[in-house]
Parts: C-alpha cells; structure tokens; sequence
C-alpha cells in the first residue's frame, strides 16, 4: 500500500520529545512551549525508575503535567519501559496508570485519532505475546480507510534503521519493522536509544520504504531533544543538545545523517 496519497495538504505541526524520565525541568519546558503546537507527542519513558522518587508518587506527579499540557495543546503519549506499573488481566506488565481514562485532549496508550486529517496511531509498550497481539491489531484496525497520513507512536525503533544503534549495540524492534513492512505509515515517532542521534552509525530519522521513522534522543537538559513535524510542508527539524538537522520527508531516498 502506497503511504503517501494524493489530496489537500493539511497542516499540523507536531513537537516530539521522548524518554523525559521524569525530568521536572523539561517539563516546565515543554509546558512553556506545548501551546505553540497543534500536538505534543511524548514517545514513551515518562518515568524513570532508577530515580529515588518512588514510581507511584512519580505517576501523581505526572499526572498534573499531563493535565496542564492538555489544557495547551493536543497531547499523545505512549508508553515505554520505564512506564510500566504492575500486571494487567493477562499477567504481563502494562502501564496500568497512562492507559486509563483522561480528561482533556490527552490521548494515550491502545487510542487512534485524528487531528485535521492526521491519524494518530497510540502503541502501548508490549511484554509478551498477548500484549504484542494487541498491538498487531490495534494497528490492522487502525489502517482500515486510512487518511492521507498515518502517524504512528512506538517507543522502540524499528530494525533496518540507525535509529537503534547506540554506539556499541543494535536494540531492533523486528516486529515494528515487520509491521511498518505490512502497513506503510507515513511518520513512526519513536525514542528508547538515548544515543542514537549523536553516536557515528546512528542518526535521529531513518527510513523504511516509504516510511520515515524519527528517534529525537535523550540527554538530561532543561530544553530535551525534540524534534517539529510539519505535515504540509512536509518536513522534519531536530533539535538536539546544541546541534540541529533537517529532512525533507519528500525524498525519494534517505540522505545521509
């Protein structure tokens, strides 16, 4: 299926962050800046559970964050690894906490929307079989009379991109490389390898077919790597700890990072 199809260009500029880790500082940061942006996407790891803070009061924290960008903008978070809580029915961890109900424009884990003829695909992180089988059929039903453009948000990068690379290891997702083979999304927003963008053999796009994918990175700053979509325009800019890139997702070929 060909991702990108022809009709009238809508534009939604997007700002992703990803792996806060419970940085407050970031986001104040992002609170200052959300309301600039017709969505703010946080690609998993709102948690960090190696910090003191105990995970719990960590979640009450986040909560009134999540609460407050809300009220800015529109706002999509997934969850990561950091993000799990306990066990859901089937026995595999889950973020028990981020995939109940909210209130506001807070959309989160298992959800699709769309937001001026962008769909939004919302993956929860996945321990096992049964989750994993969720996620391949969120996805399949979220592909029925798709819009012009799919956006999907994932924590992990796909294989087959630099994307995974940290420097010394590959950590690919074959599955969300197997499932971008079988769907063509447009825009993948993904985050889990910190280096990424900064470590020779790495970079924050990378492309699978027609599909771009998009790693912004983690550093602990007050002002996180981030990156700004424009889906009429149709380019991509990094910000990252001091450097800069740009894409223009019209390329017949991935450049070089």
């Amino acid at each position: 299926m060909n991702s990108r199809r022809t009709g009238h260009a809508v534009r939604v500029r997007i700002l992703v962050a990803s792996d806060v880790h419970y940085r407050l500082a970031s986001l104040d940061w992002l609170c200052e800046v959300a309301g600039e942006y017709d969505a703010l996407v946080l690609a998993g790891d709102l948690l960090d559970v190696a910090n003191v803070v105990p995970v719990h009061a960590q979640i009450v924290v986040l909560d009134t964050y999540l609460a407050r960008l809300s009220a800015l903008t529109t706002v999509l978070a997934v969850s990561g690894n950091h993000d799990l809580d306990g066990p859901g029915e089937h026995g595999e961890q889950m973020s028990r906490w981020l995939a109940r109900t909210h209130d506001g424009e807070l959309y989160t884990d298992g959800q699709s929307l769309e937001l001026d003829g962008v769909r939004f695909t919302l993956c929860p992180w996945w321990d096992g079989p049964v989750t994993r089988a969720q996620v391949e059929a969120q996805l399949s039903a979220a592909g029925v009379d798709r819009p012009a453009k799919w956006v999907w948000v994932y924590h992990s990068p796909p294989a087959g991109t630099p994307l995974c690379f940290d420097g010394k290891r590959t950590f690919a997702d074959d599955d969300l490389a197997g499932w971008i083979a079988q769907h063509a999304p447009d825009l993948v927003l993904c985050g889990h390898i910190h280096q990424a963008p900064w470590v020779e053999g790495g970079s924050w796009y990378g492309r699978l077919g027609s599909t771009w994918a998009f790693n912004a990175g983690h550093v602990r700053t007050r002002v996180p790597p981030y990156i700004v979509i424009d889906t009429a325009l149709d380019v991509a800019d990094w910000f990252g700890s001091g450097e800069m890139g740009h894409l223009d997702l019209t390329e017949t070929a991935s450049p070089e990072a």
